[in-house]
């Protein structure tokens, strides 16, 4: 047995002791013990304990895979995730002003991705172990809202049905204001007597659209979102914020940031998560690469009550960043990449004549990356605001404030 101590935590809240050595579940400043294979230390025993240290409240915890940071106070985790976003700046030599950080409380999620299989009973449905590929049944998660808890059991249905023997069920099930949206990959090929299968489960489960490999195979009724005055049915499996109460957050600080901007420009717009309630204060352009999502988008324009024009665009926009004479008409400019960041549209907007930027993240390596490329242009990094929507889990999302030089004076 080997005994280390902590010295941090990684970016996926492992423990790391000096080599580095990746510890599960450790905290800075703790001793533990185990067997080092490789870049891992096995078979982990705390020796002594960080102060900060807590029994986890959930019974799930130390079999599923859905939560890392449940073994550390509340205070910790939210001060660590601040830190993160912190030491990414850190890196690229910048440094800003944080507001203090919002995390949505338990029973808030209202989307999650079970995986389903059958067994020789019946079938089961739950989250992937840790580290593993065993489902582990969470019938007590603290995370969910109830009704998407309750999906669990429509999971298992949906198994015993259209899974193949050996075959794992993805089954996005998302929690709408009109019923669950259930979204189904991974399973046997819909013919016709499945097909009827399924609308039987949309229908007795009361599910407001089941999808199979993005093909609706049933509907009772439209999902609906609302996103500011409007309501929206986003394509199966679409992209949205995992909490209400996140939502609410980011919105709050981009309407801030975009504040007495005439003319938006809203990049990676989705199906209108911001775009839709800014256009109740501005005209917006809404840029999207995916059609289907932009076409809920569009359509959820066409039905709301008191908007200013919007313009919904496809567009790649990697591949094809708007530029510096297409951003021209835009007073501020909202941008909400995935993972990746937002290289090449940065690399435009600093040679154009946007005032403000509301830009939203989901990963501080990426943001940090483009947050440098800002500043480097004259960008000011006014403010961040880390926002923890996914409760004691490693996930950070941040909306952050830049102004443009000839706009500061």
């Amino acid at each position: 047995m080997t005994e280390l101590k902590i010295v941090r935590l990684g970016m996926q809240g492992d423990g790391v002791a000096e080599g580095p050595v990746f510890v599960p579940m450790a905290l800075p400043g703790e001793t533990v013990s185990g067997d080092v294979e490789g870049s891992w230390l096995r078979n982990v025993r705390i020796v002594k304990p960080s102060e900060r240290r807590v029994s986890p409240p959930c019974r799930h915890f130390r079999s599923c895979g859905g939560c890392q940071m449940q073994h550390a106070d509340d205070a910790f985790v939210a001060a660590w995730k601040v830190d993160v976003v912190r030491g990414a700046l850190a890196a690229h030599g910048l440094e800003t002003v944080f507001r203090a950080i919002e995390t949505s409380p338990p029973f808030s999620r209202r989307r999650a991705g079970f995986a389903a299989r059958r067994t020789k009973k019946g079938a089961m449905a739950g989250f992937h172990g840790r580290a593993s590929d065993t489902v582990v049944e969470i019938p007590g998660c603290l995370l969910l809202v109830p009704e998407v808890l309750g999906g669990r059991e429509v999971a298992e249905a949906l198994a015993i049905t259209g899974a193949s023997r050996k075959g794992v069920l993805s089954v996005m099930v998302t929690a709408t204001s009109s019923g669950l949206d259930v979204a189904v990959t991974g399973g046997k090929p819909p013919d016709s007597e499945l097909r009827q299968d399924l609308a039987g489960i949309c229908e007795r489960f009361g599910l407001a659209r089941l999808s199979w490999d993005d093909e609706t195979v049933a509907q009772r009724t439209p999902p609906l979102h609302d996103f500011g005055v409007t309501q929206v049915t986003p394509p199966p499996g679409a992209f949205l914020q995992a909490t209400a109460h996140g939502e609410a957050v980011l919105r709050a600080g981009v309407l801030e940031i975009t504040k007495g901007a005439n003319r938006i420009i809203d990049l990676f717009a989705g199906c209108g998560t911001f775009a839709l309630p800014l256009a109740q204060h501005a005209e917006v352009l809404a840029v999207e690469g995916d059609a289907a999502m932009i076409a809920a988008l569009d359509t959820g324009w066409r039905h709301g009550r008191g908007l200013k024009a919007l313009k919904a665009e496809v567009r790649d926009l990697f591949r094809r960043p708007l530029l510096p004479d297409e951003l021209a008409r835009a007073d501020a400019v909202v941008l909400d990449p995935p993972r990746a960041g937002a290289e090449s549209q940065v690399a435009e907007l600093v040679r154009s004549k946007v005032g403000k930027i509301a830009y939203v993240s989901c990963n501080p390596v990426s943001f940090a990356r483009d947050a440098s490329a800002l500043v480097a242009a004259g960008f000011s990094l006014d403010w961040i605001q880390v926002v923890d929507q996914f409760r004691w889990s490693a996930h950070v999302e941040l909306v952050a404030s830049f102004t443009a030089p000839h706009i500061r004076g």
